[in-house]
């Protein structure tokens, strides 16, 4: 597993892309236990962004063992606008068997809306590349939603390929069971 010891890295946000976007700093930080409730309430908002929020089910209880607990599943790293939060990023190593090495794969990165064109996500971006680098990992990669149009070009100005292929396939709840289950 994977593991990053917590650290505190402030990047000067980009150029903005329109003189009318102020110029911010973001502050990056991996999440410690203590900020449970913040995760969670940014997943909540990142849900209600994706008009998915009846899908939630995780609790702070359940977070507190998979994120923080003797065998984190995941880590998150926080990012903020002074002291304010600003949005988070969910993070797990894969496998590419093809070249042979770890990845880096990003389930999740929410920026809350009223920050968003400022740095923060590109921030969060080049830190989660850097760690991916760090680790000896041959790729850095995530799904984005098709109908996300400001994320794909979003992505794209990132260096990110949108590989239009590939197909997610996702087998849960009673499904998983019967999966496991069948003979």
């Amino acid at each position: 597993m994977f593991h990053c010891t917590p650290l505190e890295l402030t990047i000067a946000a980009p150029p903005p892309e329109t003189k009318s976007r102020p110029m911010n700093r973001t502050l990056l930080r991996h999440a410690r236990v203590e900020d449970v409730d913040l995760v969670l309430e940014l997943i909540r908002g990142l849900a209600d962004f994706e008009n998915l929020s009846h899908q939630v089910q995780a609790t702070r209880e359940q977070l507190q063992e998979t994120l923080f607990g003797a065998k984190p599943a995941a880590e998150v790293v926080l990012a903020f606008e002074g002291d304010e939060s600003v949005g988070f990023a969910v993070f797990f190593p894969n496998f590419s068997t093809f070249i042979g090495k770890p990845g880096l794969y990003l389930e999740d990165l929410y920026v809350r809306p009223e920050f968003r064109g400022r740095g923060h996500g590109r921030a969060v971006l080049k830190h989660l590349a850097t760690l991916a680098m760090e680790r000896g990992c041959g790729r850095f990669e995530w799904t984005v939603l098709d109908w996300n149009e400001s994320a794909i070009e979003f992505y794209r100005r990132q260096g990110a390929e949108i590989l239009p292929e590939w197909r997610i396939c996702r087998v849960a709840g009673d499904a998983l069971d019967r999966l496991a289950v069948s003979s």
